[in-house]
């Protein structure tokens, strides 16, 4: 049996682990790819993160003409070319796919395995015939689309995250299946290009996890560009005659589609490995679980979707930070940072959400005090000649410290950034507003003013 110092399952973060200071471990490094490509480099690179903004962009410059008017100018949108883009993407990526996989392939002290492996004894992984042996184990097998059990499924083409980049044109009409960030990005990028967009939400409201008022303010103005179907969820699919779907809905509606995207999520791949073998056991949403510093038990540590609740390319990489450095410093070992971890809903309009919703304050007991702040109070919210968009702040009364801030509209992000900064640094509400300037007229004045608004007394 082969044995190793370190074997890494996962080519995602996990694969910036080792560096030059591994350069006298002999490590193993495990991946079977993304399903359907067998790319190697992750969920991010190939099918997540990267790639869906690099449509984003695009989505957006062709949704200028309908802003463009509202400011008195005309702008025409004649075409989306969706090969040319998709090849562009793609052209760029796989390459770098490619290249991160060769360049593993070549390191003197790296085994790479690109197949499929199950854990057949405490520390004993099965890859393909052969088994291998290594002193500690990284799990970051990250984690694959969920597929509910609609009836009809077998018989029509599916689509996930995966797979629907590289569809060979552009689809007259799609039908989406879901309603949290990876239907919301792809109704924006495809309704943009000019497809016909309908979307199935089970519940009342598109992004349910954001705050209350950012969720209902996002499914009014993404509702108002395409077929939301509210309230209701996927009971039957079939084919249709001249290609396509057919899907049913729990209210009896039938929306005829080119194709069918399913967006319901992402589960963690722990329970692909065999992990009771080892004596780990996933917790009840199937995660690995974790100490502060990564580690599961003795010579095993995971990090990212396999054992992140957040799911996002920024707490992964943070992660593997802290399990390389635990690795090179077993005695002087560092904690997770998990205090306020940000995202974003690169859509039309964008979302971006650090810290508490206001829901979960309130569910806590705590003293906060909240506010909105609408873009059109400010003189670039003027220039936009803004409507609909918002800063919400949540702050708690005895710490004057922020809580929470969440953002819909333009630039979002990017404006979050100075909340984030704010809260990870310990700063108060009144240090925040007036102990710096805030430039004049630029957007992060809507911040400022929802700082100055906050009602701390």
């Amino acid at each position: 049996m082969r044995r190793y110092d370190l074997c890494i399952i996962g080519s995602g973060s996990g694969n910036t682990i080792v560096d030059d200071r591994f350069a006298d471990w002999d490590v193993a490094m495990v991946d079977k790819g993304i399903p359907g490509t067998g790319a190697f480099g992750g969920t991010c690179l190939n099918v997540g993160c990267i790639p869906t903004k690099m449509f984003v962009l695009p989505a957006d410059h062709a949704r200028a003409p309908e802003e463009a008017r509202r400011l008195n100018v005309d702008l025409d949108f004649r075409q989306a070319h969706w090969e040319a883009m998709r090849d562009r993407i793609f052209g760029r990526i796989d390459p770098i796919a490619a290249g991160g996989e060769k360049y593993r392939a070549e390191a003197d002290n790296v085994t790479l395995y690109r197949s499929e492996a199950r854990f057949v004894g405490e520390k004993e992984l099965a890859i393909g015939d052969e088994v291998i042996t290594a002193e500690t184990f990284v799990l970051a097998a990250g984690s694959r689309a969920t597929i509910p059990p609609i009836e009809g499924l077998d018989d029509v083409t599916v689509h996930t995250s995966d797979t629907v980049m590289r569809l060979d044109r552009l689809p007259g009409s799609i039908v989406i299946v879901g309603a949290g960030y990876i239907a919301a990005e792809f109704a924006h990028i495809f309704s943009a290009f000019g497809t016909r967009v309908t979307v199935v939400s089970r519940g009342e409201r598109m992004l349910r996890a954001e705050d209350d008022d950012v969720s209902a303010r996002f499914t009014e103005l993404l509702g108002a560009r395409i077929d939301l179907r509210a309230g209701q969820t996927a009971k039957r699919v079939e084919p249709r005659a001249a290609g396509g779907v057919v899907l049913t809905t729990s209210a009896g509606d039938r929306i005829e589609a080119d194709v069918l995207l399913v967006a319901t999520g992402r589960k963690p791949n722990g329970d692909l490995l065999d992990l009771g073998k080892t004596g780990i056991t996933l917790d009840e949403d199937g995660r690995v679980p974790v100490d502060d510093q990564q580690r599961v038990r003795p010579g095993f540590y995971a990090l990212g979707d396999v054992s992140s609740p957040d799911q996002l390319k920024h707490v992964a990489n943070h992660e593997a930070r802290v399990v390389q450095h635990n690795l090179l410093h077993p005695d002087a070992p560092v904690t997770a940072d998990h205090r306020y971890v940000p995202h974003a809903v690169f859509s039309d309009p964008q979302v971006a959400s650090v810290g508490l919703t206001e829901r979960q304050a309130r569910e806590q007991g705590l003293d906060y005090a909240a506010v909105v702040q609408d873009y059109a109070t400010v003189a670039y919210g003027w220039a936009l000649e803004d409507e609909g968009h918002f800063v919400k702040l949540l702050a708690d009364r005895s710490t004057r410290r922020l809580l929470g801030g969440h953002i819909i509209g333009p630039q979002a992000s990017t404006l979050l950034q100075v909340i984030i900064q704010a809260m990870s640094f310990g700063q108060t509400v009144p240090e925040l507003a007036r102990g710096q300037y805030w430039i004049h007229p630029a957007l992060p004045e809507v911040i400022e003013n929802a700082l100055l608004a906050l009602d701390l007394s």
